[in-house]
């Protein structure tokens, strides 16, 4: 199955929206494609308008399904628990790809199997949403800027590229991974396997410089005798003020953060800093004055617009100054919420809603372009730190971030929570972990609030999964036997050589089959499974 053209082009302008004729012109523009000289044949989407503000490009194709095929899309940001296998829903909207397979990856003989698949390359230049309804299959491309019409001026904006692929007599999650590396061929990895500590599932904010040191002598422990040296990552509460601006100092309770990088580093262990860029304040209340108007965002004047180059420029002097503190891991945090006011569970289709009028400064670029060199400044300036994206957009930080948490938050205090965001998560973007960036599934928290038989299992899951492994451990909650558990956690976090592949992912959004290293392993999840809303998903 190779990309063609489509067999229906529509395009929606400022006024409303024209079918295109054969010529794909329009009032004041023009849509062209180009095949692709790779083996694939992707399709790439031009766009041109001098006289009208550019909406969405829509794309459809002539696709039969065959009877009885589950489909699986992505997701904008992080998941939600909400990942899964479905039959074909016309209404159902996926980001980004989506599959369409036969059978099931819990029958180990795969002769006959066939998934088709149908994405975009990462990194395109405006957002991409797939639907279906077994006769088509559909692209609906989001031209604007925030919610506003696009106007592009003179230039031509090339889109995306389209591809899509078949893949016969394999395993369906074979198969996506195999067109994750169509749509990703060159991801921007770290050169050591990212793994450590992270304070927030047990201090919940609510921490110090000693009580750094202290997590940090005790993952130091742990991890005493690996040649990979693991991470402790100071989490929100560090700064002035809770999950806000400014980032220039630490709080009363961290006097120097320089010196605690330093310290940390002495401890034999990497320093790692959370931040929020794009926050300037709560209620309507700004707290950095520095910056005009034109700066904050349309939308929300408590939000730095990322498309004013003195924003661009804030961001970069900030992580400098992380930098040079001494961090060597930085993990921003909030910027698509930031951005569109709405975590992903809550986007019903494209991040800002049809019925929004706002914009963002720059009207002639996308909000994907936008984005994209905001995520790219942070990039450049990190002085080659590992860059860990939480609540990002995965499909336009892939190749420009090394790690990115692909689902929302687990937790210490309730399991049902970790097994909704966390299993979920790790099992159903498993197949972008390393391909995209390092899939980072989240935290296993120990503050004495879940069973041990789950956290254990858990710890388990995430350790063997060859993607990054974090603990948030309070120091004094484990017993001897609990120690030893995160010991070897920790050994199998600080290689990730494992394969870890779902099996029964096509009839539960909480897998408990995999193949380790080809070899078959279970979980038990407990009654939590049962008392699990599958379509509920909400953020804290």
């Amino acid at each position: 199955m190779m990309m063609r053209i489509p067999d229906q082009t529509a395009v929606t302008v400022s006024d409303g929206t024209v079918l295109l004729s054969p010529d794909l012109t329009f009032d004041g523009g023009h849509v062209a494609y180009e095949l692709t000289d790779d083996t694939l044949r992707g399709l790439r989407v031009f766009i041109q308008s001098t006289v009208l503000g550019l909406r969405y490009l829509t794309l459809t194709w002539r696709h039969k399904l065959p009877d009885g095929v589950k489909i699986l899309g992505d997701a904008w940001e992080r998941g939600y628990g909400d990942l899964r296998w479905m039959p074909v829903d016309p209404e159902r909207c996926m980001p980004w790809y989506m599959a369409a397979s036969d059978g099931s990856d819990s029958v180990p003989d795969c002769r006959g199997r066939l998934t088709r698949c149908f994405g975009v390359g990462v990194r395109p230049n405006c957002f991409a949403l797939w639907s279906c309804d077994g006769e088509t299959v559909t692209l609906t491309l989001d031209l604007r800027s925030g919610a506003a019409p696009l106007m592009p001026g003179d230039r031509i904006l090339e889109c995306c590229t389209v591809y899509a692929a078949e893949y016969a007599d394999m395993s369906a999650f074979h198969a996506l991974r195999s067109f994750c590396k169509v749509m990703s061929p060159a991801p921007l990895l770290a050169d050591h396997p990212v793994y450590g500590s992270n304070n927030w599932y047990y201090a919940y904010g609510k921490s110090s410089h000693e009580e750094i040191l202290s997590d940090t002598r005790l993952v130091a422990s742990l991890c005493e005798g690996l040649a990979n040296k693991p991470y402790m990552v100071i989490d929100d509460g560090w700064q002035p003020n809770m999950t806000d601006a400014p980032w220039d100092r630490g709080n009363e309770r961290f006097p120097d953060m320089g010196g605690l990088a330093t310290h940390i580093e002495a401890l034999g262990v990497r320093p790692g800093i959370w931040i929020r860029y794009l926050i300037n304040g709560q209620n309507g209340t700004r707290i950095l004055q520095d910056f005009p108007d034109e700066c904050c965002l349309e939308r929300c004047p408590t939000v730095l617009d990322p498309s004013h180059p003195l924003v661009l420029e804030y961001v970069r002097e900030t992580t400098q100054r992380l930098t040079d503190w001494g961090y060597t891991l930085i993990k921003h945090d909030y910027s698509t919420f930031d951005l569109f006011g709405k975590y992903g569970v809550h986007i019903t289709r494209f991040p800002a809603e049809d019925r929004e009028s706002w914009g963002f400064y720059d009207r002639g670029r996308t909000s994907a372009e936008i984005i994209k060199d905001f995520y790219g400044v942070i990039r450049d300036a990190s002085a080659g730190a590992v860059i860990i994206g939480c609540d990002v957009i995965g499909h336009l930080c892939a190749g420009l971030h090394h790690c990115n948490r692909t689902g929302d938050d687990t937790s210490g205090r309730k399991w049902i929570r970790t097994l909704k965001m966390g299993v979920n998560t790790l099992a159903f973007r498993q197949v972008q972990n390393n391909v995209f960036f390092a899939a980072d599934a989240d935290c296993v928290g120990i503050l004495g609030l879940i069973e041990w038989k789950y956290n254990r299992q858990w710890l388990e899951l995430l350790s063997r999964s060859g993607s990054p492994l974090f603990v948030s451990c309070k120091p004094d909650i484990p017993t001897p036997d609990e120690f030893e558990d995160l010991r070897t956690a920790y050994a199998y976090g600080s290689r990730q050589v494992d394969e870890l592949i779902p099996l029964d992912w096509m009839e539960t959004p909480y897998p408990s089959r995999y193949l380790l290293n080809g070899r078959e392993i279970a979980f038990d999840w407990g009654e939590a499974v049962k008392e699990l809303d599958p379509q509920a998903g909400t953020p804290y």
